[in-house]
C-alpha cells in the first residue's frame, strides 16, 4: 500500500504551509494532495503558489495531486476550479461533481465528498476518467469489501485513515458565527484555530470541531490497527490528514507499520498523545462514527 498526505483542511499562515511542505519532501510518503478544499476566502496561497509547491514536491520524488473545493458558491471560485482542472502538469482530485464534469476525459481522483456508494456510480465515473476513488468516510469495512469486488479494472481505492473526520459542509461559516461575525466579514478567525474550534456538550464531552464552513469530528479517526484488514480488502492507498503538530510523527508510525517494522498496537500507543480529544473508528465497524474499539466492534453486524 502507498501512503498519502491529504490536503491541509485548516487555515494556516502561508509561511507555516510552505515550511510544512518543505519538511514533507524528506518524509516517507508517496502521494501529496495540495490545495484549498474548504473555503475560497483562504487565499494566502494562490493557484500558482500551489503549482510551485507541487513542482518542488515532484522533484523530491512525490506524486502530486491538486485538490478542489468541495462547495462552490461564486463565479470566482468556478474560474479557479477551471484553472486547476485544466492544468497540464498534475493529477486533480475532484471534490464535487462540477469538477468531475470539467475533468471528464482526463484521469482524476474522486474525493470522499463525491460520495461513491455503489458499483453503478463507480462504473459511471470510471467511464469519465476515474483513476482513484476515496471511500466515503461513513462507510464500513463490510461495504468497502462489497465495493472492492465490483470495482472497475484500473481504478485504485484510497482510504482516509487518520485525522479529524470532515463530516459536513455548509454555506454558513460556523467559526465566524461562533465569534458573532458575518461570513463576509469573518476577519479570518480560522487562523486562530490551526486544528479547528472544538465544541463540547453541556456535560463536557468533546463532540465536534468547527473548521469554517466544515464540521468535523472532535475525535481523531485512527485506523492504524486495521492495516491488516485493509491489505486483505485490496486498499491501494491510505491517507493521513495533516494536523498542526505531530504530522511527521504520524507519518513515521504509519510508514513503519506498513513496512512491518512496527506492530500496529505499539504504533497506536505512540499516536495516542497526538489526539487531543481521543480516537475513533466506529464507522469502520458499522457503528457510530465517534465510537472507538470494542464499542464499535459490538455494533458490527
Amino acid at each position: 500500500m502507498k501512503l498519502s498526505v491529504g490536503p491541509v483542511l485548516y487555515y494556516w499562515p502561508r509561511e507555516v504551509l510552505l515550511d510544512f511542505y518543505d519538511d514533507l519532501m524528506d518524509l516517507p510518503v508517496d502521494i501529496v494532495y495540495l490545495g484549498e478544499t474548504v473555503c475560497s476566502k483562504r487565499n494566502l496561497m494562490r493557484t500558482r503558489d500551489w503549482l510551485e509547491v507541487g513542482e518542488r514536491l515532484a522533484a523530491s520524488g512525490k506524486a502530486v495531486v491538486l485538490s478542489t473545493l468541495a462547495l462552490l458558491e461564486a463565479e470566482s471560485e468556478l474560474k479557479r476550479l477551471r484553472r486547476i482542472c485544466t492544468n497540464d502538469r498534475f493529477l486533480v482530485e475532484a471534490n464535487d461533481m462540477g469538477a468531475v464534469q470539467l475533468l471528464q476525459g482526463r484521469p482524476f481522483v474522486a474525493g470522499h465528498s463525491v460520495n461513491i456508494y455503489n458499483g453503478r456510480s463507480m462504473e459511471l465515473l470510471a467511464g469519465l476518467g476515474l483513476k482513484r476513488w476515496v471511500l466515503p468516510l461513513e462507510l464500513s469495512a463490510e461495504t468497502l469489501g462489497d465495493l472492492q469486488r465490483i470495482r472497475p479494472e484500473g481504478v485504485e481505492t484510497e482510504l482516509f485513515v487518520y485525522g479529524r473526520l470532515p463530516l459536513a459542509y455548509s454555506a454558513r461559516c460556523f467559526t465566524a458565527r461562533a465569534h458573532k461575525l458575518p461570513k463576509d466579514d469573518c476577519q479570518y478567525r480560522c487562523l486562530d484555530y490551526p486544528d479547528g474550534l472544538t465544541l463540547s456538550t453541556q456535560d463536557d464531552n468533546r463532540f465536534l470541531s468547527l473548521n469554517g464552513i466544515q464540521t468535523q469530528s472532535a475525535r481523531t479517526l485512527n485506523l492504524l490497527s486495521e492495516i491488516g484488514e485493509m491489505r486483505k480488502l485490496g486498499v491501494d492507498v491510505i491517507r493521513i490528514s495533516p494536523q498542526s503538530r505531530g504530522t511527521d510523527r504520524v507519518i513515521e508510525v504509519f510508514r513503519r507499520c506498513l513496512d512491518e517494522d512496527l506492530n500496529p498496537e505499539e504504533g497506536t500507543r505512540l499516536l495516542t498523545p497526538l489526539m487531543p480529544s481521543g480516537a475513533c473508528n466506529g464507522y469502520w465497524y458499522g457503528g457510530a462514527g465517534m465510537e472507538q474499539g470494542t464499542v464499535a466492534s459490538e455494533q458490527r453486524p
